[in-house]
């Protein structure tokens, strides 16, 4: 109890201290007025945007790959297709079975990733052709236009179920056959005849070694027909996981004249080696194919295209911050030339924060949303990609993964960066603008925090967003610099 009353005593005493200072303004240090820091907004600044062509990719190391038919009603079609090579079981030399083998079935399999954009409930008919040419160990981009033989050699018509387990016969070898249940992937029907002419029945020099039968082989190539995809059902972009799963099941008999066959399988990789074939079309699109001309190239336009599989990009320019600076060097050469100038006229900038803000297009985003994620990045000076001082982790600007931004406010419907330091470098001529660029970006582990600034381009990231570009949009582009006028 002595406690409490001690304790009570203390703040009664503390009220009537506070009570009786009549100027609480007057606690602390004085402040000159005239030397107070005085914080400025410009929201002004000119942003010239433009549409540009994304950098080709590199295709042939990837282990999820997309295979894809999508007719976008605003940026047009886009097509993806697998080249792949097929290798002998366990991808070692193989000896040919005593005896005849029959063929039951032979089944190509793909697991699905489960990423897929587009119109889920689209109906697509996957076609499997022979290449025409290898699918050697080297590095393919997507630009690269793969020569295959014109017969279909494996078919499937289905609806994506990129999240539902299969089950499927699990083949037991001197026993009975099981059910066993498998993670999403597709099955497509290969045509026993190619199986028996280009496997069981190659020559042995041709099986000898994985290499000279992937060479003879030459692989498949896996493409979507258009033929089921229209307006009402635009298609949409699958991703596969072929690191170690894609294959070919061949299920097939030995038939001997005194014993009954029994049924087994073998299984031939595929994708060990592979490529990814991308094109796109914009032609529906007046507005793309006109920013695309190289003569425009350097203008400003009201709307921006950004888009995945190595489709569209954003540049962007800040043409009067380099005006600034000069600006400010003429003030402080004036005053050198001439010491009795007065000193108020020689004025400084501190920037204290530098704000992109990037709005997508009202009514765009429907029924497809827009990217969950874009970048920003530099080009250095020669033209390779680079991050900005904001996004790079050694640099004391740096602050973190989700404060330089980027990802999509579902909120207020917007993406921003915070750029403080590449704008300041910018003013001061630290850094030239050699050209900056927005593009999609990998979201992965964004919804645990373990996102990560990439600003390599990628065929992984898909889908897209029509953003606002200069000030004739509504929904322009905004640089929002807060700063202070320092004066020397």
């Amino acid at each position: 109890m002595k406690f409490i009353r001690l304790d009570l005593l203390t703040l009664l005493i503390s009220l009537f201290i506070f009570a009786g200072c009549k100027n609480p303004d007057s606690i602390g240090l004085g402040i000159d007025p005239a030397k107070s820091v005085q914080g400025n907004l410009n929201d002004t600044t000119t942003i010239k945007a433009v549409t540009a062509l994304d950098d080709t990719v590199l295709t042939s190391n990837d282990t999820i790959v997309p295979i894809a038919f999508f007719k976008d009603p605003v940026l047009g079609t886009t097509e993806a297709d697998l080249a792949a090579s097929v290798s002998l079981p366990g991808s070692v030399a193989f000896t040919a079975p005593t005896g005849t083998p029959r063929i039951d079935s032979a089944v190509l399999v793909l697991d699905y990733d489960k990423k897929y954009y587009g119109d889920i409930s689209s109906t697509f008919n996957m076609n499997v052709y022979q290449l025409a040419e290898p699918v050697l160990g080297q590095a393919y981009y997507n630009n690269k236009v793969w020569n295959y033989n014109s017969k279909v050699i494996g078919s499937k018509t289905f609806v994506p179920k990129p999240t539902d387990t299969l089950k499927i016969v699990d083949i037991v070898t001197g026993g009975p056959d099981t059910v066993k249940k498998v993670v999403p992937q597709l099955r497509i029907p290969i045509d026993p005849n190619f199986i028996y002419n280009n496997f069981f029945n190659a020559t042995a020099s041709q099986l000898a070694t994985n290499q000279v039968f992937e060479n003879a082989i030459k692989g498949l190539f896996i493409s979507i027909n258009s033929s089921n995809v229209n307006s009402n059902h635009p298609g949409g972009t699958m991703f596969f996981n072929i690191s170690s799963s894609a294959r070919i099941d061949v299920y097939y008999k030995i038939v001997y004249v005194t014993t009954n066959p029994d049924t087994v399988v073998t299984t031939l990789p595929v994708a060990n080696m592979h490529a990814v074939q991308i094109k796109h079309d914009y032609s529906i699109n007046s507005d793309i194919v006109n920013q695309l001309k190289p003569t425009n190239q350097t203008g400003s336009f009201p709307n921006v295209y950004l888009q995945g599989l190595s489709g569209l990009r954003g540049k962007i320019s800040f043409p009067y911050l380099k005006a600034a600076r000069l600006l400010h060097d003429i003030r402080k050469s004036s005053f050198t030339a001439n010491p009795s100038l007065d000193t108020t006229s020689i004025v400084d900038f501190g920037i204290n924060q530098a704000q992109l803000i990037v709005t997508p297009v009202a009514g765009t985003g429907i029924p497809f949303p827009p990217l969950p994620r874009i970048t920003l990045y530099r080009w250095d000076i020669a033209h390779q990609r680079s991050v900005v001082p904001d996004a790079y982790s050694s640099d004391p600007r740096y602050i973190s993964v989700g404060s330089f931004g980027g990802f999509y406010d579902t909120y207020h419907q917007y993406y921003s960066f915070l750029i403080t330091g590449y704008v300041d470098d910018l003013l001061r001529g630290k850094l030239t603008d050699y050209g900056t660029f927005i593009a999609p970006a990998d979201s992965t582990g964004a919804s645990i925090g373990a996102a990560s600034i990439d600003v390599n381009p990628s065929v992984y990231f898909n889908g897209r967003s029509v953003v606002g570009g200069n000030k004739t949009s509504p929904y322009k582009m905004k640089l929002n610099i807060l700063y202070n006028k320092v004066t020397k």
